[in-house]
Parts: structure tokens; sequence; C-alpha cells
């Protein structure tokens, strides 16, 4: 008989449900070897990793713009460490940007995988630092200076900030990876009336059939910006949420709710095999599914966009490359070629003249598209997250 897994790797069951995609994909890959180590049958892991088992996006087989020169202040000389999310996400990286800053400002990339705010926080408080600059969630990064001093503030006087807007500029990080949380629809049962927002999500006898929406389960949180869409407020009038009224708004959907998704791939899954004809998606995962060919559309008006960021640990040895790595992958070149590899969007606003027409019509940051998404208020979700999730199991009940 297989052992069970032991509490710490059931806790990392559950959480690794919750993460955007290519975070998605390296919890998974951890559970995958941690079973193995805990002797679970490969059969036992393939349950209990199964939402996460639905194919990533496909990597476009494109010839990516060549950077040929950067700004005499990003080279240098020396190290940089750096930690990311693994697997093709990280390869992916590592062709957009990775490799040139080696080539081209001359500092050896050094990389490790899985950024955590957790290690952070002990490498700081014991002055041990492994590795200079991680990836991760603007909120985890409020959350954590909250607690103390553990973040490098950003010098942005090496960054290309005439093309980079202040949203993504943080004191203590630079948003790199914006992606989408998008409505999305079988095209083939919509082929008259088409659901253009979240009021017609919620209007099941104008578009009849079973949806799915975000759980507030495993990390993840209930969609309240959506609710409040559905229930009229225009986009500025958003933030700050009234926790109340957008539980209101969402009970009201509630009985047309198969399944309150926990895993980014389950909600991609259920419309590639109609089980529903709306949920809400990540845009790569409903990406994905489309490049199969499945009959599913994406609507971007009031879509939700968020972002992750490269962020300074406190003491870093490397800060002044980790600043040039910082400045140099949000050039537009480097984030044009990222954009041209994975469905996610760009901070540099120049990326857009090198990223093929057809291309941007997939990425959350085109110009088109980037003026119907809502903003995500990392702010605000870090202050209030407990309250909504402190709301959510009454709701469940009805």
């Amino acid at each position: 008989m297989s052992k069970e897994p032991p509490p710490a790797l059931a806790r990392s069951i559950v959480q690794a449900a919750a993460e955007p995609p290519h975070i998605a994909d390296f919890r998974r890959r951890e559970l995958m070897a941690a079973g193995a180590r805990f002797g679970l049958r490969a059969a036992a892991m393939a349950a209990l990793t199964a939402p996460l088992a639905f194919p990533a996006f496909a990597a476009p087989a494109v010839k990516l713009p060549a950077i040929t020169s950067v700004p005499a202040e990003l080279k240098g000389k020396g190290e940089v460490r750096v930690c990311s999310y693994g697997g093709a996400f990280q390869a992916a990286q590592r062709e957009a940007y990775f490799k040139p800053f080696e080539q081209l400002c001359g500092v050896k990339v050094i990389e490790s995988e899985g950024p955590d705010v957790a290690k952070v926080k002990a490498m700081v408080d014991t002055k041990s630092i492994e590795y200079d600059i991680g990836e991760f969630d603007r909120g985890d990064i409020i959350n954590l200076q909250n607690k103390g001093d553990y973040w490098e503030p950003i010098d942005y006087k090496p960054f290309d900030t005439a093309h980079i807007a202040p949203l993504y500029r943080y004191k203590y990080a630079i948003d790199m990876l914006p992606y989408s949380e998008i409505l999305a629809y079988r095209s083939d049962v919509f082929t008259s009336a088409q659901p253009g927002g979240w009021k017609d999500f919620w209007d099941s006898g104008k578009f009849p059939g079973p949806r799915t929406l975000t759980s507030g389960t495993g990390g993840l949180v209930p969609e309240l910006e959506f609710a409040e869409f559905a229930a009229g407020t225009p986009k500025s009038k958003i933030y700050p949420i009234d926790i109340d009224a957008a539980y209101a708004s969402l009970a009201k959907v509630r009985s047309d709710v198969v399944k309150w998704w926990d895993a980014g791939a389950i909600p991609a899954q259920m419309l590639n095999d109609k089980d529903v004809v709306m949920g809400s998606a990540w845009n790569g995962r409903i990406a994905a599914i489309q490049a199969t060919g499945a009959p599913v559309k994406i609507v971007w008006n009031q879509g939700l966009l968020k972002r992750d960021c490269w962020a300074i640990v406190k003491g870093s040895p490397n800060r002044d490359n980790a600043e040039k790595f910082c400045a140099f992958i949000t050039l537009p070149i480097s984030q044009a070629r990222l954009s041209m590899l994975i469905p996610y969007g760009f901070v540099n606003s120049e990326a857009s003249r090198y990223i093929p027409p057809e291309r941007l019509t997939q990425l959350p940051t085109a110009a088109p598209i980037a003026k119907q998404l809502l903003v995500y208020d990392s702010a605000w979700w870090a202050k209030n997250r407990d309250a909504v999730l402190a709301k959510w199991a009454a709701f469940q009940l009805g």
C-alpha cells in the first residue's frame, strides 16, 4: 500500500491548484517529485494533480526580434541570482531575456526556482541571501513589506520609464508579466446573441447554460469585481469594493454556477469539454484550447489585468546587477520576445512595435484590449483579502 502524503505535502496539493498558470505548473512539478519521494503511486499522484495536467500554451515557432545593443549603464560584470518558476515558463524567460542579458550586459545569470515570500523573510532575518531577485505578485510584496524591511527600493534611473506607465512601477517592485482574468464562452452555443460582459454572464434567461467562477478557497478569492460589474457598477467605481454588495450580486448567479474553480486549468477544460457554456478564466489557458481548435471566445471587456513583478531582496549582494537586470528585461524588445513565446502582455508600450498584429490580438496589454480591462488593485486585496474570505463559507451555505 502506498504511503499517505505528509500534511505539508497535502497542504501543497491544495495550494498548487490556486496559483496563476506558471506558478501552478511549478507547484505541480514539486508535487510529483515529492510524491515520488514519499512513495505515492503514480496513479495516486495523477489523481491529486489532475486539474493541473491540462496542457500549457504551446509556444509558437516564431523568429524573435533581435536585441543588438543596450544602454551603457546596463553593462557590468559579476553575477545576478534570479528565482523564477521553472519549466516551460522559465525556459521562455531564458530565451527571451536571460541569455541576451548575459551576452550584451556581461552579467552572469544564475537561475533557481520557486520564489517564496516566507523564504525571503527568513533569508533577510538570518542575513543569508540565496537569491537577489524573485518573481512575485505585488500583493505579496506589500504584505511582506508591512511586516518589516524586506525589499530593496527600485532605482528607476536606468529604466525606460518614458514607455513604462506608472501603473507598472512600484517603490519595491517592477511589474514584468501582465495577464488577464476574463470571461470566456462557447461560440458554438451562442451563435447569434453573444455575451459582451458580466451583466450577460449573470443573465441566464438570455444566455442559458451552466457556468463556472473562481472559488474562495485554496488561495484564490471570489471574483467580486465581476459581481460588481454585473450589478452595474462602472469601472471607475469598482474599487474600493463594497464587499457585502458584491456578495449579494454573486448570490444572484450562484444557482447557475456548477463549479467554483480552484485551478486555472479547470475552466479551460470545462469549456473545452462543453461542461459549461461560460466561465471566468485566465487568458493564457483559453489561448491554449483555442490553439487546439476549441470553439471558445474571450470577452476582454471588463476583464481583470493582473501582474507579476520582479522584486530585489533586501541586502542583496548583487543589487546593482539586479537593477540592471530589471531595466534590461523591461526594454521593449525584451518584453516583445517573451510576449511572442507565451500569451502574456508587456509593460513597455514600445514592445507592440516588435510584435506581429495577429499576436497582439491575444495579449492583454495590446492597446485595443488594455483599455477594456480593469486594473487589479493588489493593495486593496492585500488589505481586504481576509475580510472577503471570512464571508466565503457563509456564502457557500446560502
